[in-house]
């Protein structure tokens, strides 16, 4: 994120929340993560991207940021995947769908956000305006079958926050973690803060266990815009699920 940048120490970081995990009871595969991991747990990127459209009840003066958004897209063409129609639709208002059926996952995100490649990441989509609001998928191999053997939700979501989705130099602080089941699988939801020296992001995010995978998704928002997102990324997060693939 800006306050989770994926950057060359990545790779140091994503090596030290693994050689955490036995502190949870999880097993550990040679301490090394593969080439594509959540395929890490990296979230949000120093990659910017362009807007063509936003709704209107998700942007501050909307005709002003459309033009801007017209204005920056053709240099940021080649650092966008356009989405194809297949993998992204309309789903509830003001928002996209995606649904992955090669990882076995789904989620929305607010419509406007653009998806940009990352290397280590499995999916992430960003507001070219306000870079801090983005959303990331991640995936890890495991041989674990549920996300409670890692450890209870404060447990595995105080390892995951100081040991990767956010730096050391940060201050960080967990406000909420819990435990909710969705269609017999169980799902940890936490919130939590990353301070840097000039802004601070408020981020939700939501961890699961399934198909030989531990899978994150993490998204947020700049402190100051969290009020006006807040619900809007709540919807985010409660979309997420997994399916057997």
């Amino acid at each position: 994120m800006a306050s989770l940048q994926h950057s060359p120490s990545s790779s140091i970081h994503q090596t030290s929340f693994l050689n955490s995990l036995p502190q949870l009871g999880v097993q550990k595969y040679g301490g090394v993560l593969p080439a594509v991991c959540r395929r890490g747990i990296s979230l949000i990127v120093k990659a910017e991207h362009a807007s063509m459209a936003s709704s209107a009840n998700s942007l501050d003066k909307c005709g002003r940021r459309q033009m801007i958004a017209v204005g920056v897209i053709a240099p940021w063409v080649s650092l966008v995947n356009q989405t194809p129609p297949s993998f992204a639709a309309e789903s509830k208002k003001g928002f996209l769908s995606v649904t992955d059926k090669k990882d076995g996952y789904s989620f929305v995100y607010p419509f406007g956000w653009q998806e940009v490649i990352i290397e280590g990441q499995d999916k992430v989509f960003k507001d070219v305006i306000e870079p801090l609001e983005s959303v990331s998928v991640n995936l890890i191999p495991t041989g674990k079958q549920d996300i409670r053997d890692f450890g209870p939700p404060q447990e595995v979501a105080e390892t995951l926050i100081k040991k990767f989705l956010a730096p050391p130099t940060q201050k960080t602080k967990i406000i909420a973690a819990s435990e909710n089941d969705v269609d017999g699988k169980a799902y940890y939801a936490f919130e939590f803060t990353a301070q840097a020296p000039n802004y601070i992001r408020h981020a939700l995010g939501v961890v699961t266990v399934g198909n030989g995978k531990f899978y994150t998704l993490t998204t947020g928002a700049n402190e100051r815009r969290w009020g006006k997102m807040k619900d809007r990324l709540q919807t985010v997060i409660e979309s997420f699920k997994i399916s057997n693939v």
